[in-house]
């Protein structure tokens, strides 16, 4: 069985009330090609994840931004996997880069995280990604290789994660891997999830590429044979997010 185009919209930290509900207007009048052909996940902030989920299309679905490593309790500004269970939220990012950078996580802590998220019952996007330093040193392989190494060593099933790469340097910064970039990352960490974890898992899971992904650059990202969707940023507040989503279509006919 082919693995389903997965388009994920991260908002980051932008937005009004008034904003967040004229995106999911957007969202709910869109023509999109069905639930068989693609997932659609948006990421809102955490203060707006209910009014998105109440006022959300059912065949889209919601992820939260980040959450904490371990059970709720005395970690003020937090939220917990269990919270997000709680407010029927199904998805969460985990290990974006700008929590890696700017917040310190390391890549033991997102695994930690990962693997405590998946626990709890909530699938995860899990993000790896080299900087331009590391990219021009020659070590992209070696980074996103121990990035996920470190989730792996957490987890044994792999049923609800969804891998992203997202490489830091093109991470709003209109710079784009090239889909001939992005389909050498995607297919070294297949392979290396198939030497790692199991033959079976590589099949079957998707990466997804982000970083500066919009409705110009999508469809030709789509064809390649191990991109399997997308975590898009700044477009995804835009309606040009509706174009990258139909972009499902040209995995599906090729």
């Amino acid at each position: 069985m082919g693995r389903k185009f997965f388009v994920g919209g991260n908002w980051k930290c932008n937005g009004t009330i008034e904003e967040v509900k004229k995106i999911v207007t957007i969202l709910n009048e869109a023509e999109v090609p069905s639930e068989d052909v693609v997932e659609v996940v948006v990421s809102p902030p955490f203060i707006f994840l209910s009014v998105v989920k109440n006022l959300l299309r059912s065949d889209f679905h919601v992820a939260a931004q980040n959450c904490w490593v371990r059970k709720g309790g005395a970690f003020t500004g937090e939220v917990s996997a269990e919270m997000l269970i709680n407010l029927g939220i199904p998805w969460v990012i985990l290990g974006h880069s700008e929590r890696r950078q700017l917040l310190n996580e390391s890549n033991e802590f997102v695994g930690d995280k990962v693997a405590y998220a998946l626990s709890q019952g909530l699938k995860v996007i899990a993000c790896v990604g080299e900087t331009l330093e590391q990219r021009e040193s020659g070590s992209t392989l070696d980074v996103v290789a121990a990035q996920t190494k470190a989730i792996a060593d957490k987890v044994s099933n792999w049923d609800n994660i969804v891998l992203a790469y997202e490489p830091v340097w093109a991470i709003g910064t209109g710079k784009v891997a090239t889909p001939a970039q992005a389909q050498e990352v995607h297919l070294e960490l297949r392979k290396w999830i198939h030497n790692n974890v199991g033959a079976e898992v590589a099949a079957s899971i998707r990466i997804i590429y982000g970083g500066s992904v919009n409705g110009g650059n999508s469809k030709e990202l789509a064809t390649q044979p191990d991109v399997d969707g997308f975590l898009v940023g700044g477009a995804s507040l835009k309606p040009e997010f509706i174009d990258i989503i139909k972009s499902a279509t040209v995995k599906n006919s090729s």
